[in-house]
C-alpha cells in the first residue's frame, strides 16, 4: 500500500527543547512506539501548529464527540493526526481511512494490530538528545 503524501512531504515544528522533524514517505503513516516514547507529547505539539497551519487537523479521545467517520468525511485536503488511534477507531473509520483518496494521515498508537500497517508504512518513534535539545523523527520499523 505505498502512496505518496497528498498534503506534505515533511513537517517540522519547536516546542521549547523539542524539536519534531518528520519525512513522510505514505499517504497513510502509523506511527507506533513503546510506552513513553514521546508519541503523545508529538502529538501535542504537532495539535499546537494546528493555529499555524490550515493544512493539519488532530483527533484525540478528548475529540472523539460524534462518529469519526462522519467527521472524516467532512474534511478534505489535511494532515489527520489521530493519537491513540488503536483505541478509537472503529473497523468502519479504518476502512473509510484506507479508501479517502482526499487527506493524508497520521496514525499514532501504541499497537499497530489493524491499524493499515505495511512494511512501507509501518514507522517508530526515535528521539535523540542533542544538548538541551531532543529531536523526535519516524524511522521505519523494523
Amino acid at each position: 500500500m505505498k502512496s505518496k503524501p497528498i498534503v506534505m512531504k515533511h513537517f517540522s515544528t519547536v516546542h521549547t527543547s523539542f524539536v519534531v522533524d518528520f519525512t513522510f514517505t505514505n499517504n497513510i503513516t502509523v506511527l507506533t512506539g513503546v510506552s513513553a516514547a514521546g508519541k503523545t507529547a508529538v502529538f501535542s505539539f504537532i495539535r499546537e501548529s494546528m493555529s499555524l497551519n490550515p493544512d493539519i487537523v488532530c483527533f484525540n479521545y478528548l475529540d472523539y464527540q460524534k462518529s469519526m467517520n462522519e467527521i472524516l468525511m467532512e474534511i478534505k485536503g489535511k494532515l489527520i493526526v489521530i493519537d491513540n488511534a488503536d483505541i478509537l477507531l472503529d473497523n468502519e473509520t479504518r476502512k473509510y481511512i484506507s479508501m479517502d483518496e482526499h487527506n493524508q494521515y497520521l496514525i499514532i498508537g501504541r499497537n499497530p494490530k489493524n491499524l493499515f500497517t505495511t512494511k512501507e508504512n509501518l514507522f517508530e518513534l526515535v528521539s535523540k538528545k542533542r544538548g538541551e535539545i531532543t529531536e523526535f523523527r519516524i524511522e521505519p520499523y523494523l
